[in-house]
């Protein structure tokens, strides 16, 4: 059973910072894409960022570009996200998705239960 789990949520003030770790187990491809989405309440799930096969960055959502940073670690079983400089705006709920056909334009097929980031300002 593959699975996803997120850690590092939490609550900070505007300006902050916090990173955010996702831990692939079970069965691992290396060739999956994986990535970031938030969901605020009222508001629709967006992608944040995303890495290729390869673990480089392959997308980011402009409204936290220059700000956020994707990356992975070198086993391709561990997914970051290093966010700076918070903002009210960036209360979400995270979660990390991971697929095959992910980078194609496919949804995502797995996903982590989430973890929450709250902004205050």
């Amino acid at each position: 059973l593959f699975q996803l789990v997120e850690s590092g949520g939490g609550s900070v003030q505007a300006g902050g910072s916090l990173r955010l770790s996702c831990t692939a187990s079970g069965y691992t491809y290396h060739n999956f894409c994986m990535g970031w989405f938030r969901q605020a309440p009222g508001k629709e799930r967006e992608e944040v960022a995303r890495v290729d096969v390869t673990g480089r960055s392959a997308y980011i959502v402009d409204s936290v570009k220059g700000r956020f940073t994707i990356s992975q670690g070198s086993a391709k079983s561990t997914l970051y996200l290093q966010m700076n400089n918070l903002k009210p705006e960036d209360s979400a709920m995270y979660s990390c998705a991971a697929g095959l056909e992910y980078c194609s334009g496919a949804k995502p097929v797995y996903w982590g239960q989430g973890t929450q980031v709250t902004v205050s300002s």
